[in-house]
């Protein structure tokens, strides 16, 4: 195929002439030519990455992707060892630490603080810096807890080595075989009074049973009151030392007399209606320097940590007592 040969209209000779072309006009034309592929080419280009990314973004944003849905399952699990960290703490102070006359563990010290300002600051320049910090963060917060945590049952493990005697009269166990929770009747708080009908404060737990069910000496102590109670009708008062009593009510029969010692386990009456009673239970209290406590506090020798979460919400959840 010939070269094609352009021409340009002479004005003056009214004529067409060919145009010749020199190696400057090659020059110019191949360099207009080169430009504005380049510049073509460029834009292309541009958008390409805006609307696609490069090759290595897409592997980086790959990356993050799996790096958040990490952190996501990290953070999930985090709260979960929290949550369980704060029952284990709530059993520490309200349960293990009272039975034991220890202080609680201020929540200060709980938590703690992690010396340096500037502990998370080198996290700062750091892909997903805040996810990074955060983490961190919640990690340093679980490690003190647990620290915490650790060094309270290393404290309470050395007093219960040096307080075995009082163990032994510390009220532990139910006062009634009680094993799958059926007997729960009422439990320790502002109750409804069943013959009066007003809100009254209930100074123990009652527990339903057939009149005639064993009842049992919760700790090892003297008998110091075995016979009729205003209210209580059958009663009977156990003074286990170390500034604790407990109190049993409504019996049928009384099995011990005053100033008799017990141990914990025995049978010291059976289960009754007497007394200010709707019908057959037993009404339990536990007294700590002469002020009534939450029995279900002190069945930890009785109840596994399942069984003793029921019988929290059990008692709880009572509205009415049976006396």
């Amino acid at each position: 195929m010939s070269k094609k040969i352009k021409y340009h209209f002479n004005p003056e000779s009214l004529s067409f002439e060919r145009i010749e072309k020199n190696a400057l006009d090659w020059l110019k034309s191949f360099l207009l030519h080169a430009f504005t592929g380049l510049s073509m080419g460029l834009v292309f280009f541009f958008i390409y990455l805006t609307f696609f990314g490069t090759p290595e973004e897409k592997r980086l944003k790959n990356e993050n992707e799996r790096l958040q849905g990490q952190y996501k399952i990290l953070d999930m699990q985090t709260k979960r060892i929290k949550s369980v960290l704060v029952d284990l703490q709530e059993r520490d102070d309200n349960l293990y630490r009272a039975i034991l006359q220890a202080e609680p563990i201020p929540e200060q010290v709980r938590e703690g603080t992690f010396s340096g300002t500037n502990r998370y600051e080198s996290f700062k320049n750091m892909r997903n810096a805040d996810l990074l910090i955060y983490s961190t963060q919640q990690v340093d917060q679980l490690s003190k807890r647990v620290y915490a945590q650790s060094k309270s049952y290393d404290d309470l493990m050395d007093r219960a080595k040096n307080n075995e005697l009082r163990l032994l009269c510390i009220p532990a166990i139910q006062p009634i075989l009680n094993k799958n929770m059926t007997s729960m009747a009422s439990g320790y708080g502002r109750r409804i009074d069943p013959i009066y009908h007003v809100p009254t404060f209930h100074a123990g737990m009652d527990f339903s049973a057939h009149i005639g069910t064993k009842v049992f000496a919760t700790g090892e102590g003297h008998v110091n009151y075995a016979g009729w109670k205003q209210g209580y009708g059958n009663t009977i008062q156990i003074n286990h030392g170390y500034n604790y009593e407990t109190l049993y009510g409504h019996l049928s029969e009384i099995d011990v007399r005053i100033g008799e010692k017990v141990k914990r386990g025995d049978v010291i009456g059976k289960v009754g209606d007497t007394g200010k009673s709707t019908g057959p239970h037993l009404h339990y209290e536990v007294h700590y320097r002469g002020e009534p406590q939450n029995p279900s506090n002190y069945y930890y020798k009785d109840l596994s940590p399942a069984e003793y979460d029921r019988m929290v919400q059990m008692s709880s959840n009572f509205g009415q007592t049976m006396d």
